[in-house]
């Protein structure tokens, strides 16, 4: 690949990865995320200063960023591009909130991959609510099915099974950063799954 002289040599690797991840390399992918999980997650954090959220929001961004990654030219960094995405991502979901009252559960149903989430807790659903969430659950399995290896295993230990990420690590024996930055990704193939089937119904 030519070097561009007016990149840094980090951005330039950059270059290199996105290149890859445009041809299909997905642990191109996975190498992107370890380097900016992050950067990303402090600069989200910053800006909405809700922990939880702030993991959600930095996951959409790198999705947003990985569905655009054709628009993406080495005319400048790529870290440059990506925190702006981020940047924007957040400035969207800050005006959405302004907008409408949302619940008390740390869960936003924002139809991109939060039904992930679906350990709510609560005493008071009726026999109707609680077939409808057994659904979602079923479902769900359905969709993580599908996945390919590791992020079948990682979700299922994760959202499933409710491991910790110290208990993920001692038990595949993988970096902390290769499990969440595989975390990221496995989420964002989720949420393309339900977006295709919800296509085909």
């Amino acid at each position: 690949m030519e070097v561009n002289e007016n990149l840094s040599k980090k951005a330039n690797e950059d270059v290199e990865l996105v290149q890859a991840a445009k041809s299909g390399d997905q642990s191109a992918y996975t190498a992107i995320m370890v380097r900016y999980r992050e950067p990303i997650y402090y600069l989200v954090l910053k800006m909405i200063r809700n922990e939880s959220d702030a993991e959600d929001i930095s996951i959409e961004a790198f999705e947003k960023a990985f569905k655009k990654l054709e628009q993406y030219t080495p005319e400048y960094a790529f870290s440059t591009w990506l925190f702006r995405i981020a940047t924007n991502h957040c400035i969207d979901f800050i005006r959405k909130k302004k907008l409408k009252t949302t619940s008390i559960d740390k869960v936003i149903d924002d139809g991109e991959g939060e039904g992930m989430k679906i350990q709510i807790e609560g005493t008071s659903k009726d026999p109707e609510e609680k077939y409808i969430e057994q659904q979602k659950i079923e479902l769900m399995r359905e969709y993580v099915d599908k996945l390919e290896e590791p992020y079948k295993t990682l979700v299922t230990l994760r959202y499933f099974k409710e491991w910790s990420y110290e208990e993920i690590v001692n038990e595949l024996g993988v970096p902390l950063g290769t499990v969440k930055a595989q975390l990221f990704r496995s989420r964002a193939l989720l949420s393309d799954l339900m977006r295709k089937s919800k296509k085909s119904i």
